[in-house]
């Protein structure tokens, strides 16, 4: 359901009216990038500092920020801009609170990163223990600071300023306000070439012009003090870039004054490029473990080569961008180096300056194995070969130490980590992972604990063949189950980046729990007569059978009389009517329907104007779910009949209680009565199931018909616009399939956002809900005229 601003009048009556005239102003915009737990906090946040006794201005500063800072990197960084001001209200004054808030949406914008926010924070705190006369002024100059330096940058441009001015005034409110010549040259010594805030869009767009897919791409700052160590890297199927980079130089600039660079953009699409190809071309090898640190450099090293020989291939003008990065020169004779040149020697098919054997030995391996380029286990074929090679060489590698200078290329983790290790876990909170051990049949007799073990046991014994009783049948008989899906994962929409998250959500097909079937046919029983009638009304509609269509121009049969009046005509010297003919057909009711319900926890609410006490929206949802399976099953549409509720992105729970090919049985029933509302609504993610499941139907005409009775949430995602429009993007992906979605909403409030997400045409919100058992039938009938 939508929260409502006077839902909090207590908390309103403490803010005044001043603040509450902003709350106002700024309560749509909060309501679109918050949770409900988030819009909870953000109000008892207000409340916390207008108790703080520092002024209106304070609080109506928070209140206006928030949502901007919550737009852009999410409502966990206001919770901590709000902890950070309440530690710092004892320090400073409320001005510099004030500054604070109204300066933290610029500070989101081109941190644009929540960890890289938390560390802006700390510095803040930092500052405000060394130089507190310093933070006004730096505060006031921030759009400016951050225009030019990253995280580290402003680090050390503050540092700098702290400690030389410690006991100077005057001269560090100068400096930290940059109005003196220090300060500004300190600016210009910590800038750098080119900011990733400044260019993750056009690195979006260029990658998926490359590719024809969405890639997303996070800032990294690494260690804030030392520019040292930089390396792209792919986690979690996320590319992970430097904050910023420098033009870039091959060779010793000092020696070589007029060295010609690459542009700082230019490296941003070079890393970003090559780490693209890796998420297209390269795969995990499971088997990584048993690898020393010198066979991954050189399985690395292979695999770096091969990624970007199969890009060469889609896009040429790949390679001088990745050449001119790649370092040729021998600078010295350390194993660095030698990779180094291993790579431009893959890369480059002119480079024959280098004599070093693993250089040939590289050139030459990689050259005959181009036909494997598209095989992912030549990189471990090659790399293992050079390793020995190397070896035998008596060449030492330290993983820490000799690192290649080349600016683009990652750091390889992709190709040890198995990136869905952690985000893609469907292990719930508390939960332990079930472990599958397959036994000998002397193991299964001797040494099994609970033969009836629960699906929460923490390890399975799989016997190869049946285990028989001593009655002659087997466990699988007596209480075996029907194996459940494996898990599904699927794309999710991020309406901010304009880009597919690429197995973003998991769901997980669960059972049905069963409950007392005699409570579904108790219902029907009542509602027969409404039964009786939708079924009339949707024969009457579109009947089943052989239909006689005359005054046809081209059929099956002529029609007698139609023809003498044709003839008549002719006769009659005027022109005569050519649709003589009778075409027979076979009127069928070809049409796939999925019943799709919200099993969220606000099902279990009860409903206000119902008949009888207690009744509740899931009682209604499924008394509405059992007059339309009856009428459909007399009338004899395929139908299936799907829940879903959701716990965080990796556990959306879908329950498959009627399929479409199985009887409508008692069975059924039970499933029905045993529906329960529980978790949240991942909306998006259930549609897409659903037409996937849809999809596989041959059906001429297929439908979607989701009931639900609020917004899609979850507790994982803080802004409520977000799953909004996955949603919405989901229904649109549906359309595309030729399914078509329509909701049927009990939520008073769905407009606001129902009607964006389906279609002006696609919904219908029922404002008594008592009226659901007789109108969602209803609702089935004008929908398949």
């Amino acid at each position: 359901m939508a929260i409502q601003l006077s839902d909090y009048q207590d908390i309103l009556d403490e803010l005044g009216d001043t603040a509450n005239e902003v709350l106002e102003a700024n309560w749509h915009d909060a309501a679109r990038v918050f949770t409900p737990r988030g819009l909870d906090m953000y109000l008892r946040g207000a409340a916390g500092l207008k108790s703080l006794g520092r002024g209106t201005d304070l609080v109506v500063s928070f209140i206006e920020s928030a949502p901007l800072v919550a737009r852009e990197i999410g409502e966990q960084a206001v919770s901590e801009l709000l902890s950070a001001a309440i530690q710092m209200y004892s320090r400073t004054s409320a001005s510099v609170l004030v500054l604070l808030f109204s300066t933290a949406p610029t500070a989101a914008t081109r941190l644009g990163e929540l960890e890289l926010f938390k560390g802006y924070i700390a510095l803040l705190n930092n500052l405000l223990a060394q130089a507190p006369r310093a933070l006004r002024p730096m505060l006031e100059k921030l759009d400016t600071l951050l225009g030019y330096l990253t995280l580290g940058g402003l680090r050390r441009w503050a540092n700098w300023g702290v400690s030389a001015y410690k006991n100077d005034f005057a001269a560090q409110a100068a400096y930290f306000g940059l109005e003196s010549e220090e300060s500004l040259a300190m600016m210009r010594k910590e800038q750098r070439g080119v900011l990733f805030v400044d260019v993750q869009r056009r690195l979006i767009m260029y990658l998926r012009a490359l590719w024809g897919q969405d890639f997303f791409l996070r800032p990294t700052s690494g260690d804030f003090e030392s520019r040292e160590g930089y390396r792209p890297y792919i986690e979690h199927y996320y590319i992970h870039l430097p904050d910023a980079f420098d033009d870039y130089g091959l060779g010793d600039a000092e020696q070589d004054g007029d060295i010609e660079k690459v542009a700082g953009l230019e490296v941003f699409r070079a890393a970003a490029a090559h780490a693209a190809a890796h998420i297209v071309y390269s795969r995990f090898d499971p088997d990584a473990e048993h690898l020393s640190n010198l066979e991954k450099a050189m399985i690395g090293l292979v695999e770096d080569a091969r990624v970007e020989a199969l890009a060469i291939q889609a896009f040429p003008g790949l390679k001088p961008l990745w050449l001119s990065l790649s370092p040729a020169e021998i600078k010295d004779d350390s194993t660095a180096s030698l990779l180094e040149r291993m790579a431009r020697a893959m890369l480059d098919d002119y480079f024959r300056e280098d004599n070093h054997p693993l250089v040939e030995a590289a050139r030459a391996l990689f050259e005959r194995a181009r036909e494997r380029l598209n095989d992912p286990a030549m990189a471990k074929d090659l790399g293992l070969e050079l390793a020995n090679q190397a070896k035998s060489l008596g060449l030492k590698y330290n993983q820490n130490q000799d690192i290649p200078r080349s600016p683009y290329r990652d750091d390889n983790r992709y190709l040890w980590e198995e990136q869905t290790s952690e985000d893609d876990t469907v292990l719930l909170p508390g939960q332990i992972k079930q472990e599958r051990k397959y036994v000998s049949l002397l193991e299964m007799v001797h040494g099994l604990d609970v033969e009836f073990a629960g699906d929460d046991a923490q390890e399975v014994w799989v016997l190869a063949t049946e285990f028989y009783e001593d009655d002659g049948t087997t466990l699988n008989e007596k209480e075996g189950k029907e194996p459940i899906a494996s898990p599904v994962h699927y794309v999710e929409w991020d309406y901010q980046t304009q880009l597919e998250r690429p197995n973003w959500v998991t769901v997980l097909e669960k059972r049905p729990k069963t409950g007392d079937p005699d409570s579904i046919d108790a219902s029907i029983e009542r509602n027969k007569p409404i039964i009786q009638r939708l079924k009339h009304l949707i024969e009457a509609v579109q009947p089943q059978g052989v239909i006689r269509q005359r005054k046809m121009e081209d059929g099956d049969t002529i029609d007698i009389n139609a023809a003498v009046d044709a003839m008549v005509s002719i006769r009659m010297g005027s022109q005569p009517d050519p649709r003589i003919n009778i075409r027979t057909t076979l009127q069928i009711r070809d049409l796939s329907v999925v019943l799709l319900i919200d099993l969220s926890e606000s099902t279990n609410d009860e409903v206000q104007d119902a008949e009888e006490e207690g009744v509740t929206v899931l009682d209604l949802a499924r008394e509405a779910a059992a007059l339309l399976a009856e009428a459909l099953n007399k009338v004899g549409d395929p139908f299936a009949i799907h829940g879903f509720d959701s716990n965080g992105r990796h556990d959306v729970e879908y329950y498959r209680i009627k399929d479409f090919d199985a009887p409508y049985s008692d069975v059924t029933k039970g499933r029905l009565a045993g529906m329960t509302g529980q978790l949240s609504t991942r909306m998006g993610a259930a549609l897409r199931h659903a037409g996937t499941l849809l999809s596989e139907r041959a059906s001429q005409k297929k439908l979607v018909l989701l009931l639900t009775d609020g917004e899609p949430a979850d507790n994982d995602v803080r802004d409520p616009q977000y799953l909004r429009f996955d949603a919405k993007k989901a229904v649109e992906e549906l359309g595309r399939k030729g399914i078509r979605t329509f909701c049927l909403s009990l939520d008073p409030g769905a407009d606001q956002y129902v009607s964006n997400i389906f279609g002006a045409k696609n919904y219908l919100v029922l404002d008594k809900v008592t009226r659901l058992p007789e109108k969602l039938p209803a609702l089935y009938l004008s929908m398949t005229r």
